[in-house]
């Protein structure tokens, strides 16, 4: 039997050597041992000499061992955390980041005191984005769209693990035309926007793991997205409805002419917590 402390030191080691980042493997210990045996970081503070039973030990082993060949450590423990919520995640989602929980940040400090927003997601993914705005802004009604079947599913267990009501629906965004009459106050979007020349410079648990349908756009055409969306956008939002973009940092200036030839006014580019340009936002005559 071992302790667990020692559990805990003997796995961030691993994790620690696997990541080539002694706090990059202490922060994915966390994550497996609160997720697979409910251990956070007080109760191994509390219970560091309490012995560790052979079953949760082959839980968190399965983990390490799935971590160690190279997944991410929240397709490995099969969830991760976004503003403050727990999400379900699969390699058909892209796994929540901080610099979303910003955009989000971004849409609710300029909306809170709004109420009866109708909100449209494109791109949900694991429906993130759509889930926290409905969650936290007062009786929005929102709606979700993304063009896989697997990642709806994923959003759909998660609207269902977190008790809210979003309208999932497929739809192919680069395909899609808007004939109904304006309708929307907001809609916002991260796309993919990863250059594929630019996938030299990421980490391998991300282009090996994460699906690559919702990471890349051809060199040849990196706003591809941003067009589609901004093009839909004008015919679908309200006068004086918000578009809100997740971007590429490469790439502010060419949003803010692509959005202002597509009409839109008042287009800002803001930075994220690192300092870059991260965030577009612009409004609908």
């Amino acid at each position: 039997m071992i302790t667990v402390s020692a559990f805990f030191k003997d796995v961030k080691k691993r994790l620690s050597s696997a990541f080539g980042d002694t706090a990059e493997g202490e922060a994915a210990a966390r994550i497996i041992f609160e997720d697979m045996a409910g251990y956070d970081r007080k109760f191994i503070f509390i219970n560091g000499d309490r012995e560790v039973s052979d079953f949760v030990c082959s839980k968190v082993i399965a983990v390490v061992e799935k971590v160690e060949q190279g997944m991410p450590v929240q397709y490995a423990v099969g969830k991760a955390r976004f503003m403050g919520k727990d999400f379900v995640v699969s390699p058909a989602v892209l796994i929540p980041r901080r610099e979303t929980e910003g955009l989000v940040d971004i849409i609710v400090e300029e909306n809170s005191s709004t109420k009866d927003l109708r909100i449209l997601d494109i791109g949900t993914g694991t429906g993130c984005i759509a889930l926290s705005l409905a969650r936290i802004l007062p009786f929005s009604r929102v709606s979700a769209i993304d063009i896989s079947a697997e990642a709806l599913a994923v959003a759909r267990d998660n609207a269902k693990l977190q008790g809210l009501d979003v309208v999932f629906s497929q739809c192919d965004i680069l395909q899609a035309s808007y004939t109904s009459a304006p309708s929307f106050d907001i809609i916002v979007s991260n796309p993919p926007y990863v250059a594929e020349s630019e996938k030299k410079e990421m980490d391998s648990r991300v282009y090996d793991y994460e699906p690559a349908s919702a990471l890349f756009v051809p060199d040849s055409e990196p706003l591809i997205y941003y067009r589609a969306i901004a093009h839909y956008a004008r015919k679908a939002l309200l006068p004086g409805g918000k578009l809100y973009f997740e971007i590429n940092s490469a790439y502010p200036r060419q949003m803010r002419q692509l959005l202002e030839r597509e009409g839109f006014e008042h287009v800002d580019i803001v930075r994220d917590y690192r300092g870059l340009y991260r965030y577009v936002k612009a409004v609908q005559p």
